[in-house]
């Protein structure tokens, strides 16, 4: 044998070895032994429906995280999973904002009227939808509200109502609803808008006016009464041994509707156009008015509420002195957000500790976000809470863009594989968009 020859023998013989030997990064979609996907079904709130941009709409939902993990579950043998999706000639919906332009870097929306799912206006309620589904999402849905007599009716929730076939008991509750779909596996997120409905109204409870009856949506449930309602809602789902993921409740102060109209940048707005350098912006507190600092959160919706610097009858600017402070509604104070985070992590340990005795998987949602918060980079692309620029969060400040609702399922696929010892696939973000630019 030639020189040659031998050099190219040895060099198959390399070949053939490495293609017998396994790669240590070799991943064989698996859906293991431990938990049956052949019918997956989602309860949660409005960001397991795929609500976005202030409203439900189809282009939503057809990326909500449940939806997602679903697809991915069916790589390793999962069953169908259907959604509530809008019709095309009813594809907008509730309705949503959309971003109209950007003028010197500001964001510019416009709220979309046209091809919407309202069957009345008054009461609003949507078209139907009743055919079988696993996305159980329902917007505006907490822990509390789920046990509640009536909340599917005309007076109560228009998103559950829309479920619910004519001639439904009145008396349906979402909970009762959601634990009677023969389901084989769940995932489940509920129990943000326990603390989310206090904190966006800036830990204000609403009372109306005229009734003086409160807004339940308003209120910050107790830690006693969410764990009660938690254990009970997780024995009835697992009653027959079945398996799932209990998500855990992120960190309000988190995400851009708390985290984008800054002191700072109030500051700058106002001294931009004064002659006299103003110096403090001015708050209501349940303890009285007083400056506020950086540690105080302005909700989002006060920077277009074009509120500061605006006299009252006695010409004193809004935000800009003691007696004319800035509304409690418009800020978490420094107080209200120790409060609602102390009240979050209760939850969570509550929600773990369930999890724990009933052997369930935890997405770590919480933790999760809290990295997104301090900005991440995966499949080449960087996500933060920065508004708008950051990629993961949709045009409300609170619900997710496609990318956002990836980054989520993925969370849950990886609780998935680690509990359950599957090996279900994880999406690729980069197939995903952030918020849709004009």
């Amino acid at each position: 044998m030639n020189r040659r020859n031998l050099y190219i023998g040895v060099a198959l013989a390399i070949l053939s070895i490495t293609a017998c030997k396994p790669s240590l990064d070799e991943f064989t979609p698996s859906a293991g032994t431990k938990a049956d996907f052949s019918k997956y079904i989602a309860i949660g709130n409005s960001l397991s429906a795929g609500f976005a941009d202030g409203g439900l709409y189809l282009d939503g939902q057809k990326v909500a995280f449940p939806l997602l993990i679903s697809e991915q579950l069916q790589k390793v043998g999962g069953g169908e999973f259907k959604s509530p999706f809008f019709s095309e000639e009813q594809s907008n919906g509730s309705g949503y904002i959309r971003l109209k332009a950007l003028v010197n870097g500001q964001p510019v929306t416009e709220q979309v009227t046209d091809k919407l799912a309202y069957r009345s206006a008054s009461p609003k309620l949507l078209t139907k939808f009743t055919d079988p589904i696993n996305n159980l999402g329902v917007p505006g849905m907490r822990m509390d509200m789920a046990f509640a007599p009536g909340i599917g009716t005309a007076a109560g929730n228009m998103y559950f109502e829309r479920l619910l076939p004519e001639g439904t008991p009145p008396t349906m509750d979402y909970y009762t609803y959601s634990t009677t779909q023969n389901h084989t596996f769940f995932t489940f997120s509920l129990g943000n808008n326990d603390a989310l409905g206090w904190a966006t109204n800036g830990g204000v409870v609403k009372i109306n006016p005229i009734t003086g009856k409160v807004d339940p949506t308003t209120v910050l449930t107790e830690v006693s009464t969410f764990t009660g309602l938690l254990n009970k809602y997780v024995t009835e789902l697992t009653k027959e041994k079945q398996k799932g993921v209990l998500a855990t409740i992120p960190d309000v102060t988190a995400v851009p509707y708390f985290t984008t109209v800054t002191r700072q940048a109030l500051l700058a707005a106002v001294n931009a156009a004064s002659t006299t350098k103003v110096t403090d912006i001015y708050i209501a507190t349940k303890t009285g008015p007083r400056a506020a600092t950086d540690q105080d959160f302005f909700v989002l919706p006060f920077s277009s509420a074009g509120l500061l610097g605006v006299p009252n009858e006695n010409k004193i600017p809004y935000g800009l002195h003691p007696l004319n402070p800035v509304a409690d509604q418009y800020v978490l104070d420094t107080k209200e957000a120790a409060e609602v985070v102390a009240r979050v992590n209760d939850f969570n340990n509550a929600i773990k500790s369930v999890a724990a005795s009933k052997g369930l998987a935890v997405a770590d949602v919480n933790a999760f976000l809290t990295a997104v918060k301090n900005g991440i980079r995966i499949d080449g692309l960087s996500v933060s809470a920065k508004y708008i620029t950051g990629n993961g969060f949709s045009l409300d400040g609170i619900h997710l863009t496609p990318i956002g609702n990836a980054l989520m399922a993925n969370v849950f696929i990886e609780a998935i594989n680690k509990t359950y010892g599957a090996q279900v696939p994880r999406l690729n973000i980069s197939d995903y968009r952030g918020v849709k630019l004009p």
